[in-house]
């Protein structure tokens, strides 16, 4: 069904403008993948690039624009008819071609070509017009056209449209300007340019002030029906204007922005996390739509409150921009409500005893990293509630390190309920830690098996550490998670031990003694 609301259209510019960030260098590749995913997307148009700057420009347009399937595909061309005729060599092979052409109208922009009003005027009449005849679908942009004169501002409009530009676009180039003078400038020129009703007003603004977004839709409720804007606000200094954020802020506040935009806003996060992987510029974390914690609550009283209700905290479903759902990550912030809740989607049912003590082994783990993942939480229940853990138990341990001589382990170990103390050293922490424990505890159990792996990322990730110790053919495995390689290490050594304990009272099978003593 078509909505009788006015359709905004999306002008992507993230292969063109967001490309110029420094460092934000894409291959020829990645570009093509990248234009793929915006016309899937819903893009109404996409700036390609600018095909005079370089050779591999040059060819990623064109390429891009024989590849379009719904998009209209534009090039970037400086106010030269050189520039303008090399923009259309790369954008003619697209179904729905369109040349951007531009020239800088502000007083310094204009110094730089060093032409005056009339030559520069002149010169937007020449090639609008040279890019109008080589294809219908023209836009103009002056650049720095908030800094313009106003007279002047509305005279080169008015030769533009004259000379067949069909979109005008009004840059904020150096993010100077404020909503209230967004939106003003747009009806200004509606009002005082002659066949402006014609023609489709575009806003171009930069983030210098952080306004980008608040400027763009300003201008919309002014009469501007075309966005310009990038993935993730990729772009020059404080980047552009940010696809996801204008998209959704007219979809979810349609009631006071009533536009619609082809843009399937289900396929965001997937191209926001592709740009930025693409682009080698990280999206931050409280990035609004597509940061990590854009859908993420760690305090115990708004996870406890989702839990209830989303709406109690959430304006948007996470659904509608691409996420399976909302992110509770526990931290020192969580309460029980959501670690029972998290328990309970990793398939674990906990009493409310359990659940305490759980609570205060997860609060002791949250102090020491920033955030609780799921693995940790499996490593957490893993080393919890386990009868072969009763016996030996490690109540303290110091470890001293360094550059020259062997390393020492001081360790005290719960035996039976009674505490057994010893100092070792080794080759390495982990070593003079074993040797301390085979000093409290003689066996025959042979090693077999040690292994490290990070739980998850981060300095502060909880390693789990795996061991595997063989007596007479049979063969245990101790497992142990912690911040702490050592004191994982140690722990799961110990747990090894544990188990072959029980196996040798389960077995009944005369089997070597494990011998106590104090070192």
């Amino acid at each position: 069904m078509t909505s009788s609301q006015d359709k905004v259209v999306i002008f992507d510019t993230t292969l063109r403008d967001g490309e110029q960030s420094p460092g934000a260098t894409m291959t020829h590749a990645e570009k093509l993948e990248i234009a793929g995913l915006l016309d899937e997307m819903g893009v109404d148009i996409i700036e390609a690039g600018f095909p005079i700057a370089s050779e591999g420009d040059f060819n990623a347009v064109s390429e891009i624009a024989k590849n379009s399937v719904n998009s209209v595909i534009c090039g970037l061309a400086r106010a030269q008819l050189g520039d303008i005729d090399r923009c259309w060599e790369a954008v003619k092979h697209a179904a729905q071609p369109r040349i951007h052409t531009f020239i800088g109208t502000s007083p310094l922009h204009r110094a730089i070509p060093n032409l005056t009003k009339d030559e520069m005027a002149v010169r937007i009449e020449e090639t609008v017009s040279h890019a109008r005849n080589l294809c219908d679908n023209v836009q103009w942009s002056p650049m720095d056209a908030t800094r313009t004169e106003f007279d002047y501002l509305c005279r080169t409009v008015e030769i533009a449209i004259k000379a067949g530009a069909t979109t005008i676009n009004i840059p904020d180039t150096v993010g100077y300007t404020a909503p209230r003078e967004s939106a003003q400038l747009i009806r200004d020129l509606l009002e005082h340019v002659p066949g402006a009703d014609n023609i489709i007003f575009a806003t171009h603004c930069h983030n210098d002030l952080g306004m980008a977004t608040a400027n763009s839709l300003a201008a919309v409720e002014a009469g501007a029906r075309q966005i310009e804007c990038t993935i993730n606000g990729l772009g020059e200094r404080a980047g552009n204007t940010a696809l996801e954020e204008v998209v959704m802020a007219m979809k979810v506040r349609n009631d006071i922005m009533p536009y619609q935009t082809g843009i399937d806003t289900t396929k965001l996060m997937n191209i926001s996390r592709r740009v930025a992987t693409v682009a080698g510029f990280p999206v931050q974390f409280n990035k609004a739509i597509v940061g990590k914690n854009a859908f993420a609550h760690e305090s115990g009283i708004h996870q406890d409150g989702m839990l209830k209700n989303a709406e109690t905290f959430e304006i948007m479903r996470p659904e509608d921009v691409g996420l399976s759902g909302t992110s509770l990550p526990l931290g020192k912030h969580s309460g029980r409500a959501a670690l029972r809740a998290k328990l309970e989607e990793l398939g674990v049912e906990l009493g409310d005893n359990q659940l305490k003590d759980v609570f205060v082994r997860f609060k002791a783990l949250a102090d020491r990293k920033k955030e609780v993942f799921d693995d940790d939480l499996v490593a957490l229940m893993r080393n919890s509630d386990d009868p072969e853990n009763d016996r030996l138990k490690i109540t303290s341990l110091r470890v001293q390190c360094g550059t020259e001589g062997p390393q020492q382990a001081d360790l005290k170990l719960e035996i039976d309920g009674t505490e057994h103390t010893a100092t070792e050293t080794g080759d390495g922490p982990v070593d003079a830690t074993f040797n301390a424990i085979k000093a409290l505890v003689e066996h025959e159990a042979k090693l077999q098996l040690y292994q490290v792996h990070a739980v998850t990322e981060g300095t502060d990730a909880q390693a789990t550490v795996t061991v595997r110790l063989e007596e007479d053919g049979r063969i245990v495995t101790g497992e142990s998670a912690d911040t702490d390689t050592v004191v994982a290490s140690a722990k799961a050594y110990v747990h090894a031990l544990n188990r072959l304990l029980v196996r040798r009272e389960k077995s009944g099978k005369d089997m070597p003694e494990i011998n106590y003593k104090d070192a």
